[in-house]
């Protein structure tokens, strides 16, 4: 339980709107209630005169007119603040910003974006005397878990991305006794909220290992933290999107706008930069006001979110299903796939502490092992792993992933590779050379003793099947023709049906076939005494008592404007679970009959008319062509304002 007082008043400084009001969100989800803000360091340095009470700042480090380095230095210089709590918040995340921060006197630094957790843990070392100043230098030793065989257990790292299912699968492969490990006991996965927890638990030792950006595992190296690369997690598998809206040119589309990638040390942002160079489109990062568009840092699992809420958004890069997810819920279309512009380019490494490599190579050689043939089993199988994919991804349905999605994403003919996981040396000198002499990131490597390569030689020693993927970077202008193209054509991709891919629960109206997705039903009740509401609208028949349970209930015909019809024993109740505000609602929906569930297909599905069907367009997610018949597929969300919801679930 943390131990700082929530009513301290905190100055947060970020000049990003949407980044503000995200960063409150965290401090109010913390309980921290207290906030005022400040869009610059001139605009902080009046707030402070106003409110000499301020406890702690958190500043961003780019901002216009005074960034976050120049309002630390100033604090620093004002014998009222000079032991002020100051917390930068940074997007660059290169170790060499840390030492420049502790030099400028900052309490601490935090890496954009980031989780409640992780924020709540920089507050507390800071309020607790624990900062950049009197933390030691010395890089914390890994001290490996055995189990009472002397064998350790394995402590890997990761996120929720496709790009990260080998090490679920490799996982499967152990917990259903395919595969038995001799030389390490167990394999524990640990799934992380992004990339920044996942970077500090490799540095301070706390896991054996971890899948993890590439270019982050390089700068860590940089700065003699010890480990070593010994494999690929894939090759491909990232996509870039755009917000669904009217588009006339791809230059305009993104000029003047913010452009979201997962990490400033990403493969992300060095394709993005070379589309957006050869668009004609300079860098700039969020708070410069130089650039043609703008740089955002954003959790992978939040960019559909920010996309759809940030007007200045114009799209993202980032690894999959996050992309194929957002197209198939109507949020953004795609712009091109990371293969369509440096094919079986390297992404995410599997980097290990030298530590077990010293002490437990033999572990290390079977993990390396195990995972090849995880990568060889999603090739061969990408259903079954696209099923596992779904556990191991979203286990609390946070993601809302399906197994079409992650299956589209496997089957992809340009998407991610899984089946040549040997580390390319001359891959990685090139992302190296490129940030180096196109976006001013020097990473200071030495990719030879980098990367470890004797664990992979082995295991693809033993694999008769191995084809390696070389890389090789394509014509970026004939690509962006081709988009270009397809844009005046209003050609769309087939990923924006993969969401109505699924099972749905058919029933009749009016002689005519409706779906409803079955998760959103809970039961199937024949039709009961209903109690009237007074002064209801039309279509709300009333209430029924379930099982002790008041559920309103609605006439679906007269929703639709259709023709009333007389209830009989065929006539249903269908029971919907809704989710409103945080919350679960039931609501009862009287049909005609129930036919039957029925799995629908991608290919089977097409988009809605604009008119017709006796239905209003926003109510209808699809059309399903099946067995001969036409299925018309509702949106049970935009059946109703929300307005409307809420006062119907109200009753």
């Amino acid at each position: 339980m943390s131990s700082i007082d929530k009513t301290v008043k905190i100055l947060l400084v970020e000049d990003s709107k949407i980044t503000r009001r995200m960063e409150c969100k965290v401090l109010n989800d913390l309980g921290f209630n207290n906030v005022i803000e400040a869009d610059d360091g001139e605009h902080a340095i009046d707030l402070l005169s106003k409110h000499p009470d301020v406890a702690v700042i958190i500043s961003d480090w780019n901002m216009p007119n005074m960034g976050g380095i120049e309002l630390l230095k100033w604090v620093r210089q004002q014998e009222k603040y000079r032991n002020l709590p100051f917390i930068l918040a940074t997007g660059r995340a290169q170790k060499k910003e840390v030492v420049e921060a502790a030099e400028a006197g900052a309490s601490n630094i935090i890496t954009k974006p980031f989780a409640p957790a992780e924020l709540l843990k920089v507050m507390e070392e800071t309020f607790s005397g624990s900062t950049l100043q009197t933390v030691s230098d010395e890089i914390p030793t890994r001290e490996l878990v055995l189990e009472a065989s002397g064998k350790p257990i394995l402590h890997i790292a990761h996120i929720q991305i496709t790009d990260h299912l080998t090490l679920g699968v490799a996982k499967y492969l152990i917990d259903t006794g395919r595969v038995s490990p001799r030389h390490f006991a167990a394999l524990q996965t640990i799934c992380m909220t992004s990339w920044n927890p996942v970077q500090e638990a490799l540095e301070k030792g706390t896991v054996d290992g971890a899948l993890i950006l590439a270019p982050i595992a390089m700068d860590l190296f940089a700065y003699n933290v010890p480990i070593r690369v010994v494999l690929l997690a894939h090759k491909n598998g990232s996509i870039c999107v755009r917000k669904k809206e009217p588009i006339r040119s791809l230059e305009n589309f993104f000029r003047n706008k913010t452009f979201c990638i997962p990490h400033e040390l990403s493969i992300h942002h060095i394709i993005s930069h070379m589309f957006m160079s050869e668009l004609g489109l300079r860098a700039g990062i969020t708070g410069s006001r130089e650039g043609d568009f703008y740089y955002e840092v954003v959790p992978p699992v939040k960019m559909p979110e920010f996309l759809k809420m940030n007007p200045d958004a114009s799209g993202f890069m980032v690894a999959e299903p996050i992309g194929t997810k957002a197209i198939a819920e109507g949020i953004a279309e795609q712009v091109f796939l990371s293969s369509e512009v440096w094919q079986n380019h390297p992404c995410c490494l599997v980097a290990v502490r030298s530590e077990v490599i010293e002490q437990h190579g033999e572990a290390v050689e079977e993990f390396v092992r195990l995972m090849v043939e995880a990568g060889n089993f999603i090739a061969r199988k990408p259903e079954k792993a696209a099923e596992i994919g779904v556990s191991f991804l979203d286990p609390q349905k946070v993601l809302g992933l399906k197994v079409p999605i992650l299956k589209n994403v496997l089957t992809e003919s340009q998407g991610i590779r899984t089946d040549d996981l040997r580390p390319d040396t001359d891959a990685l000198d090139k992302m190296l050379s490129y940030m180096s002499e196109n976006m001013a990131i020097d990473l200071n490597v030495d990719v030879g003793s980098f990367v470890d390569m004797s664990f992979c030689d082995a295991a693809y020693k033993e694999s008769s099947s191995y084809i390696p993927r070389p890389s090789r970077l394509l014509n970026v202008k004939a690509l962006i023709a081709r988009i270009n193209e397809d844009i005046r054509e209003k050609r769309i991709s087939a990923k924006s049906l993969l969401g109505q891919e699924g099972k749905y629960l058919i029933f009749n109206l009016c002689n005519q076939q409706y779906g409803i997705d079955v998760l959103n039903v809970k039961e199937i009740v024949g039709i009961m005494p209903i109690r009237e509401i007074p002064q209801a609208p039309s279509f709300v028949k009333g209430v029924i008592n379930l099982r002790g349970r008041i559920i309103p209930v609605i006439d679906l015909r007269l929703k639709l404007s259709m023709p009333q019809a007389e209830y009989n024993e065929k006539t249903c109740i269908v029971i919907l679970e809704i989710p409103l505000e945080q919350k679960v609602f039931h609501l009862g929906l009287v049909v005609d009959t129930v036919s039957h569930v029925e799995t629908i297909k991608a290919r089977d599905v097409e988009p809605p008319p604009r008119f017709g069907s006796g239905v209003s367009v926003p109510f209808v997610k699809a059309m399903a062509k099946s067995n001969g018949n036409v299925k018309v597929l509702l949106d049970v969300m935009n059946l109703f304002e929300k307005m409307e919801l809420a006062k119907i679930a109200s009753v």
